[in-house]
């Protein structure tokens, strides 16, 4: 397994910064936000994408993809309308993202974003699940011509209403039935499951393509009551071989503290399996 960091902890950071701090310490791969980098994804520029590809790989550092892909400060994006019909501006965005991340480099679309998917009403839920499901369906047409892959990212219940844990993803993902529509797992959602951490992995396995990292308390991987030994386990007895990309959400006291005992404790888990 091989560590990479979410560039939106390193707040004012140029992504040249970012990207040598990074390898310095010594991640294998980076993953970015798009909204750190401009207010939508279509105004960063053909030579900015060549520029984000090429200092990453001076760096020797991999773009691994991309996150929070439906968050803009241009626009207010919601995958559903009142109908529950998914939005034709949504999905062409997230086309979009697909074509950005694959043009830095990276693999891995992470589809999160949790307000942005919310579904409106229960009363339409159904019919929500079922545009999603041929929305993307389309999307990993799209995602393949580029040589991306989505993942989609069971979210806890707080986040949002539209796909909760690794069963209901597991369902989404069948149901699209798209080589190029896979699975994350992230810890601090895998909490609200409120089972065995081994389980879920498992339960994933077909699926799981992408791993985030953090803890219960969304912090640092180890700083909180999530179960490493188990989580660890879990991914080897699956054969995984991905990332574990480290994704928090308190960026106290600083984005060196928080890079640095991130990678310290993820090297210490693997450690204590021989990894």
């Amino acid at each position: 397994m091989k560590l990479s960091i979410c560039n939106e902890m390193f707040e004012g950071w140029s992504l040249a910064k970012t990207f040598r701090y990074v390898k310095q310490l010594g991640y294998d791969g980076i993953e970015i936000a798009p909204f750190t980098i401009a207010g939508s994804v279509e105004k960063v520029s053909k030579e900015k994408r060549n520029e984000i590809r090429k200092e990453a790989n001076e760096n020797k550092l991999e773009v691994v993809g991309t996150h929070w892909v439906l968050v803009t400060t241009d626009k207010n994006l919601n995958l559903f309308n009142k109908t529950g019909e998914t939005n034709k501006e949504a999905i062409n965005y997230l086309k979009e993202v697909v074509k950005f991340t694959g043009e830095i480099g990276g693999k891995i679309v992470v589809f999160g974003s949790p307000k942005q998917r919310s579904v409106p009403s229960r009363e339409i839920f159904n019919q929500a699940w079922n545009s999603a499901v041929l929305a993307f369906k389309e999307i990993g047409d799209f995602a393949k011509n580029e040589g991306v892959t989505v993942c989609i990212e069971p979210l806890s219940r707080e986040q949002t209403n539209f796909i909760n844990n690794v069963r209901e993803a597991n369902r989404f993902i069948g149901e699209v039935n798209h080589e190029n529509i896979k699975l994350i797992l992230d810890v601090r959602s895998m909490c609200d499951e409120k089972r065995p951490f081994n389980d879920i992995i498992a339960e994933g396995k077909r699926n799981l393509k992408h791993f985030h990292s953090n803890d219960c308390n969304g912090y640092i991987p180890g700083s909180g009551s999530a179960n490493y030994k188990q989580i660890v386990q879990g991914l080897l007895e699956v054969g995984y071989s991905g990332y574990l990309s480290v994704e928090v959400f308190d960026f106290k006291p600083d984005p060196e503290t928080i890079a640095t005992k991130s990678l310290e404790n993820l090297r210490k888990f693997l450690k204590s399996f021989g990894t």
